[in-house]
Parts: C-alpha cells; structure tokens; sequence
C-alpha cells in the first residue's frame, strides 16, 4: 500500500510543480470555470492508475434499480473497462457507462456489507466467539453512511432488504427504493458510497461534490468522509470557495489558469495554499464576482427604515436588526472574520444624541451614525418637504413656499408646547453618556485610579434649555430634527397638515416615490449619511 502520492504538473511558467500527498491528507483544486480543474483532475488519475479512485463531475446521480443485478465477475468485467475508458482524454468531459459506475458502487455496497456477515459466521462456526464479538462490533459501510448522512443533516437511514435490494427510510416511515431519494440525497449517497467501499492506500478524487447539494450539507459530508477514511488521500475539485475554509488541515491547490494544445491542456497556472492560509482575493472575486453588499439598519421588515434604505441604495441587500447594539453585532461580526465569507457590511443606526467619540468609534466599524436624531427626521428633512410641497401645490393649485412656511411653523409651535419632555429627555441622555463614558476601564483598575463622578443637572437642564430656546426662537426646523425626537409629539402630523397632505401613510408613501423618481432628492439624504454612499462604490 503506497503511503504518498507525487503529482507532477506541468506549469505556464516552465517550471513543473511537484507537490507530495500523503495517505489521510486531502488537498482541495479551486478555481473558477474555465481554468482546467476536470482536465488537471484526470491528469492526476493517469498518474496514478491502479491507486487511484475517480468521481467525476459529470456521474450519473441516479439509479435504473436498487437491486444487486451484476455478478462478481461481471463488476470485474467491467471495472477493467472503465479503467481503459476513465484514461482517455474524453473522460474529461464525457462518462463512459454511467449506469454500469452507479451499479457497481451499489454492487461494492451490498458485497461489503455480506463479506462482513460471512466473516462473522465463518468465526462462530470456527467456535471463535471471541473475533465474532469483536468483528460484529466493526459498523459496516452502510452503518457508517448513515451516520455519516445524519451528521451531514441528510435525515436518511439505508439498509438491504431482502434479494439484496437497497432501501432508504426518511424519519422512521416506510422503506422505498434508493432510485426514489431527491438529487441531493442520491449524489450524497453515491459519493459516501464510492469512497467507503475504496481500498485502503486509494488515492481518491471527488470532482464537483457540490452538484445538487447545498454547502450546508457537502462540507460536513466531506469532513466525516476524511475521517472515516484516513488510510486514503483525497483530492477535491470544486467551485465552492468555503469548502477549503470550512476543512481544518487541508492544503487548497489555486487553479488561475492553463494553456491548450490544440484541444487538450499542457499546463497550468497555479499556486499551491498550506492549511488555514487565506485564500487572495483576486482568486476571490473570480469564483464569486464582487462582493455581496449587505446594509444592516435598525427596525423590522415593517418599520420606516426598510423602504427608506432601500430605495436610497438599491444595489445593496438591506437587512434590518431590532436595534442600534444588533446592528453593530453584525456589522463588527462579518468585518472581523473576512476570510469566512464574501461580504461587505456596512451599517446605519439613528444618532439618538450621540457624542462626537461615540459617533467616530461607530464610524472606525463600518457603521454610520445619522446626522438627525432618528431615521424619521430623514422623512421630514427640509428639503424633502419643500419638494413634496411643490408636488402638492401642483395639485392643488398652491403656493409652494407658503404650504412649506405654514407647515414649518405650526410644527415648531408643536415642539414648542412639549418643551419640558424634549429638555428632560435630552438631559436624561447627557448624564447617562457622562455616566457611561466615567465607567473604569481595565487599567483604572490596575493603577487603582479613584473614580469621582459628579454631574449637576442642574447646569445640564440650563444648557439644553438655552439650545432648545434657540432652536425654536430661529425656527430651525433642521436643528430641531438634529436634536430631539420629534416623533414624540403631533410636529410630524402639522408637516403633514400644513402641506395638504390626507395622513402620515399617504405623505411616507409620497416620499417613497418622490425618491424612485428624482435623482437629486436621494442625492440630499446620501448627503446627510456622510461618505457612505462613496464607500458603498468601492
């Protein structure tokens, strides 16, 4: 039995590539379509023929009958045919005999399972009890397929029925025939098939696990396989770029590119990736195109942050989180562990008063803090008004800029009346940061520093008092918008009222389209977000 494997590779630089593969190691080909994966996987099975074990990527992933219906002699017949078959350049793209390979594997299932049976026998009749024990102990092939589809969340059980027919249960219900499982389960089966009824010391190649399973399934599939068979070698050809990522100890072989001979490959450009190195991201963005943008912003599927944001960035997956701490999870999450997925996470939560360092750490993680105090500011911006108030005057035979002055008005008076809630409730927010930012940190602990804290409320309600005095003296819609909540009282309902709009829905469902329609409206609101819209770009 061989105890390693050399694959020489002609290389587009010249230079061969010689690369050892030792039994119970498992080396990954990845690369985008196009870059001779199929053909460097048969090139590699030549060099290895009478070791070597192909599952090609094209395989037939059904059965015409569930039924032992091949002799001994005939599976012999017809493995030496395949051999002769699986060496010619065609193998690359083309299967020879697929219902024969599907028979076999069921042939070299059921054989497995009725050697072991008659060893057991043979044992007892021997009077050795002892062995019988220990042997009977030993799970079979098809013991450990099923094992392996339940840790591969495949919820199948396979066992042979009487005249050696293969049968499948899902969850305890009746036995049917293997040839009825889905796509996934049948390539699923076959794969585990295949590889546990190898020799042992078989190089064994696997190309294109992931045809009709998801990575949720193939990746613990694959895993389990390498651990049940460490006396083989496996290579594993594949488009699935977490497959290598997800298999701690794996070397990862980057397929770039190869170089043609008329129709046949005579080199390949490609490096070769030591376990739990990073894949580049160039070969990344091959295998994968860009990244997928995700924007995280709070609220739920039914709240105003979800059509808001997703029509100012309509390239982007929006998805909403219940609050400003679940955002920042999952935008923190997704940044910090880059080499375990292709995504790019940004996220928005409201400024709810933020303090400038608060703002800029939120920044420094890819989140971005609203330059009002909630996302329904956004809604009611100045500049979103006055062109919703020009749509309506049109309508309605008005003037813009008196709808616009009216609206403006009665909602600062509106504010005005709940002077005392808006103050309290900013002050709150003040002592709580103060509080927050004085909490000791680890090195306060250690030098043992004295902790003082004292904050007169007093001096803070003065203060805000005067701003909010301000604010209401100037009119300054804007800055009111900046500062408080304003969803807190009937400002939002006398905006609407002001500019002739029915109700709350009709004026957010206004926006909306107003947005859809005219570009320079999503240019005002991708202002007010900082350089977020330009960071999106890259």
């Amino acid at each position: 039995m061989p105890d390693q494997f050399l694959l020489n590779i002609p290389t587009s630089d010249g230079q061969p590539t010689n690369f050892t593969l030792k039994i119970g190691e498992y080396l990954y080909l990845l690369g985008a379509n196009g870059t001779g994966k199929s053909s460097l996987v048969s090139r590699i099975f030549n060099q290895n023929q009478g070791q070597a074990k192909r599952i090609s990527a094209h395989r037939q992933t059904w059965f015409e009958s569930n039924t032992l219906d091949m002799t001994a002699r005939n599976r012999e017949d017809l493995e030496r045919q395949l051999t002769a078959q699986d060496v010619q350049a065609r193998s690359r793209y083309w299967e020879w005999n697929p219902g024969g390979r599907s028979n076999m594997a069921i042939f070299d299932l059921v054989d497995a399972d009725t050697m072991q049976e008659r060893q057991i026998a043979a044992l007892v009749r021997a009077e050795d009890l002892v062995g019988a024990v220990e042997l009977g102990k030993k799970p079979s092939p098809i013991h450990v397929i099923n094992e392996l589809m339940r840790l591969s969340n495949i919820p199948i059980v396979i066992s042979i029925e009487g005249g050696q027919k293969i049968v499948a249960q899902k969850n305890g219900g009746s036995s049917y025939s293997v040839a009825e499982l889905s796509d996934g389960e049948r390539n699923a089966f076959l794969i585990a098939a295949n590889v546990m009824t190898a020799k042992a010391g078989t190089l064994i190649l696997i190309d294109e696990p992931e045809r009709h399973l998801h990575r949720s399934i193939v990746s613990p599939l694959l895993k389990q396989l390498f651990e049940k068979r460490k006396d083989c070698a496996f290579i594993v050809s594949t488009h699935e770029i977490m497959l290598p990522i997800d298999t701690s100890g794996a070397y990862t072989m980057l397929v770039r590119g190869c170089n043609y001979q008329g129709q046949d490959v005579r080199a390949w450009t490609i490096d070769i990736v030591p376990p739990e190195a990073v894949i580049d991201e160039n070969l990344k963005f091959d295998l994968l195109g860009a990244r997928r943008k995700i924007l995280f912003v709070e609220g739920t599927p039914r709240s105003l942050d979800l059509p808001l944001y997703s029509i100012l960035f309509p390239q982007i997956s929006v998805i909403p989180k219940e609050n400003c701490r679940e955002v920042e999870y999952a935008v923190r999450g997704l940044r910090n562990a880059p080499e375990m997925h292709w995504v790019a996470a940004w996220g928005i939560v409201d400024n709810d008063q933020r303090l400038p360092e608060d703002i800029a750490r939120l920044r420094m993680n890819g989140i971005f803090a609203l330059s009002h105090y909630s996302v329904e500011s956004l809604y009611y911006h100045p500049k979103i008004v006055a062109r919703i108030a020009a749509l309506q005057a049109q309508l309605i035979d008005a003037d813009a800029e008196t709808l616009v002055t009216t609206a403006v008005a009665t909602a600062v008076a509106a504010v005005k009346m709940n002077k005392q809630h808006f103050v309290t409730s900013a002050v709150l927010r003040s002592a709580r940061d103060k509080v927050w930012n004085t909490l000791p940190r680890r090195e306060d602990v250690t030098n043992g520093a004295a902790l003082n804290l004292t904050i007169d409320l007093s001096v803070l309600r003065v203060e805000e008092e005067v701003r909010f005095d301000n604010l209401i003296d100037l009119s300054d819609w804007d800055g009111l918008l900046m500062r408080y909540p304003l969803r807190e009282s009937s400002a939002f309902d006398r905006i609407i009222e002001g500019i002739k709009i029915a109700d709350k829905t009709t004026y957010r469902a206004a926006v909306l389209k107003l947005l859809q329609d005219d570009s320079s409206a999503k240019t005002d609101l991708h202002g007010l977000l900082g350089d977020l819209h330009l960071n999106m770009q890259d």
